[in-house]
């Protein structure tokens, strides 16, 4: 028995189901483990220390929900182009993956990728981040903007829906920007490209946000070329921690590369080096969660909510 919402306790109806942690695991069925620790030592990101039980537990039984949905969807397209006398080729699954700075979404988009990829009917999973869309640093400053990266405002709207919008038309071979986190700035003239995936996962903070004023002309969203999305949640108080943590350990790691943005962190001692991931955290990353990121979260198809281990607690799963 699955226990009610806050929502559904207030006499509210939630749109939801929630499952407490081994309510979700159950939904695994036969599902077989199919990653080993080696390949989660290489999928996941600095600062999250995901387990095999993790993905055994969570992510199983949502890649086997995955590809029951991706299934359906595909046998409704062979339906529809059988209904038209069509010969159209096939049309990607697109998954969406949002949630806060820190909270681990690289590293659920790269388990779901290896995880889908391995189911027969999905062979071909791609993963795009939205990090390539972002305006280059030379716009930002000029516009007064590189305070406001990674908030809506910072992307280059246009040229990320155009992206979705022809991967979801069938196209094949759509490039998109490269974003370096080295140097903290899109590379010029270097691009990635999905070749008609099977999936395509599309994972960035702010995946799931309404337009912005700048882009009160254009449409669609681009949650709207979504099949499916997966919001990450945690606490403030868990994502200022992890965010602090990964900030010290890119110190003594990415931030020591001379081409690093961030070379001038990487001398600081432990007392400076948390006094800057806290100003930073308060000033960008708390203000983009609270007006961007988190209202966005009752858009999502599937949440996440993480404890203070970063393990998965409770799945919130929208209903049909």
């Amino acid at each position: 028995m699955t226990p009610p919402s806050a929502l559904e306790n207030d006499g509210a109806i939630s749109p939801y189901r929630h499952f407490l942690r081994a309510e979700w695991a159950s939904l695994r069925a036969d599902t077989p483990l199919t990653l080993t620790l080696d390949d989660l030592t290489r999928l996941k990101s600095v600062g999250d220390p995901i387990s095999l039980e993790e993905v055994i537990e969570i992510y199983l039984p949502l890649s086997r929900l995955l590809a029951l949905y991706v299934a359906a969807t595909q046998g409704l397209f062979k339906a529809t182009q059988r209904f038209l006398g069509a010969e159209d080729g096939k049309v990607p699954y697109i998954i969406g993956v949002a949630g806060s700075v820190a909270v681990g979404k690289s590293t659920t988009a790269q388990i779901l990728r290896a995880l889908l990829s391995r189911w027969p009917n999905t062979p071909k999973v791609e993963l795009i981040t939205t990090d390539g869309f972002l305006l280059p640093n030379a716009l930002l400053e000029r516009e007064g903007l590189m305070e406001k990266k990674g908030f809506p405002e910072s992307y280059d709207n246009k040229t990320l829906l155009r992206f979705l919008s022809a991967v979801k038309a069938g196209q094949r071979h759509v490039c998109a920007p490269v974003y370096s986190h080295l140097v903290y700035d899109v590379v010029p003239g270097e691009t990635t490209c999905v070749d008609g995936p099977d999936i395509l996962i599309v994972e960035g903070v702010n995946v799931l946000a309404a337009r912005t004023s700048r882009q009160a002309k254009e449409i669609p969203f681009v949650s709207d070329f979504f099949d499916f999305s997966v919001y990450l949640d945690a606490g403030e108080d868990l994502l200022e921690r992890w965010y602090v943590d990964r900030f010290l350990s890119l110190r003594e790691t990415a931030f020591r590369d001379p081409r690093s943005y961030f070379r001038k962190y990487a001398d600081l001692s432990d007392e400076e080096t948390v006094r800057v991931a806290k100003d930073i955290w308060t000033r960008i990353n708390l203000e983009n969660l609270r007006q961007n990121i988190a209202p966005t979260r009752p858009r999502a198809s599937l949440i996440l909510t993480k404890g203070a281990d970063h393990k998965i607690e409770e799945v919130a799963l929208r209903k049909l």
